[in-house]
């Protein structure tokens, strides 16, 4: 069903009702969505009004799944700046990996910063490749947090809101989930991490040390309770420490002094002994053995108390081809599963093959072809679109809106003996310019 003026206007005016109501719904602390998501609160109100029978609709409804099956791959940090067009129900996902204990912080700038509305949602992918929601971004720009419960493959999916168009500044960091364990007054350092060898490689470290001078405060790395003051003979003078709302215990061992209780309520930042060297440190420096213990046994910890210090790469590629069609303007271009040249090559194109620029990244652009495929390109490998030749058609012919004579509208019938402008190829198409018109014609 296509979308004339009036009833354009009148979905319009039905969208930004939706817009308003599925911004209101109950959420949880950092802009995370505890029950509805406000993505699944904005289509519910589509199919409502009943507008899901409507073509846009019905590909934005597309679009919010087809996207989680075709990601692209990223490392954090990441940072993207890229447009969706009023006139097309776009929406893009990206994978990457996460390891336990880390804290993914994902926030989205956007121009217009008001009535241009992203939904912004956090998936956890399985070895099936199914996907289940685990966080949501309100719509008012908050930051959204969420620490990893295990070492996996996650997706962010960014999808617009219908009729409105904008630009956005995507930006996926990483850190600790927990503080670190030693007051930064003694300049505390990792010494040995998990898996060193121990007793002549008859065991492995299940922890990480953190040297600092005799009498340190170690402090609690998050809110919890004591579970238990005690001594023993690997440990010396240790702290068990159960944070809040946590599926593991902390394990704080060669303490100098416990300064805590059983039972005891911490803050971050509390005491909770002095750092020293007892137990089967007692010919070593001093430092903190710091443990974490589940159900599964130990855990490396390294990965919820390294603090992340790395950026997103400078972006570097030109913003102004954004939203823009160019062409390819190499012999061979390659597009990358991600944004380098050590990714998994996607396929090759030919010089002059037309692309659609979605987003830029460092020095890629993410780009889709008029198939519809995704892919990243180097920002050197394209050229803006502009004549590279006049034909004259020999037979009659539609003007095309895709390369697909099977299942493209028409935009206008061009006669045999037309003129047309040729900006760019795609497969046994042509990208052309007739009057200001553009569209795609059968190579003849």
């Amino acid at each position: 069903m296509v979308i004339g003026k009036k009833l354009y206007r009148f979905v319009f005016i039905l969208l930004s009702g939706c817009v308003l109501l599925a911004s209101c719904s109950d959420q949880g602390g950092m802009g995370i969505f505890k029950k509805q998501s406000p993505h699944e609160a904005y289509g519910d109100k589509l199919k409502n009004a009943g507008l899901d029978r409507t073509a846009m609709v019905s590909k934005w409804f597309f679009n919010a799944n087809d996207v989680l099956t075709k990601t692209l791959n990223i490392t954090i940090p990441y940072r993207e700046t890229g447009y969706f067009a009023a006139d097309k129900p776009g929406g893009t996902a990206l994978r990457f990996d996460a390891k336990r204990g880390r804290k993914i912080s994902i926030s989205l700038a956007k121009k217009p910063a008001v009535n241009f509305n992203i939904y912004v949602d956090l998936f956890e992918l399985n070895n099936n490749n199914e996907t289940k929601r685990l966080a949501s971004a309100d719509t008012t720009g908050a930051l959204l947090e969420y620490e990893i419960k295990k070492d996996g493959k996650y997706i962010i999916r960014l999808q617009p809101e219908l009729l409105q168009s904008g630009e956005y500044t995507l930006t996926i960091s990483a850190g600790p989930s927990l503080g670190f364990p030693v007051s930064a007054v003694g300049k505390p350092y990792i010494g040995s991490i998990w898996g060193d060898a121990r007793d002549a490689g008859v065991r492995r470290h299940e922890g990480v040390d953190i040297f600092a001078p005799k009498r340190t405060p170690a402090i609690a790395a998050a809110n919890g309770t004591v579970s238990n003051v005690t001594e023993n003979a690997l440990g010396g003078k240790v702290v068990f420490f159960r944070p809040h709302n946590a599926d593991y215990t902390l394990y704080y061992a060669h303490l100098d002094l416990q300064t805590v209780q059983s039972g005891q309520q911490l803050r971050v930042g509390d005491t909770v002994g002095l750092v020293g060297n007892t137990g089967n440190a007692r010919n070593t420096a001093s430092h903190l053995h710091f443990g974490i213990y589940a159900a599964e046994g130990a855990i490396n910890p390294i990965a919820f108390v390294e603090k992340e210090t790395a950026e997103p790469p400078a972006l570097s590629a030109p913003l102004v081809n954004l939203n823009a069609t160019v062409r390819t303007a190499n012999i061979t271009n390659k597009i990358y599963d991600s944004p380098t040249d050590k990714g998994q090559t996607l396929l090759s194109l030919p010089k002059n093959a037309a692309l659609t620029v979605d987003a830029a990244t460092a020095s890629f652009y993410k780009v889709k072809l008029p198939n519809g495929v995704s892919g990243f390109i180097s920002s050197r490998a394209v050229d803006p679109v502009s004549t590279l030749r006049t034909i004259t058609l020999k037979t009659e012919q539609r003007l095309l809106d895709a390369p697909d004579s099977l299942n493209a509208p028409g935009k206008k019938l061009l006669a045999a003996g037309d003129k047309v402008d040729v900006l760019a190829a795609f497969k046994n198409y042509y990208l052309v310019n007739d009057d200001g018109v553009t569209g795609w014609v059968l190579v003849e």
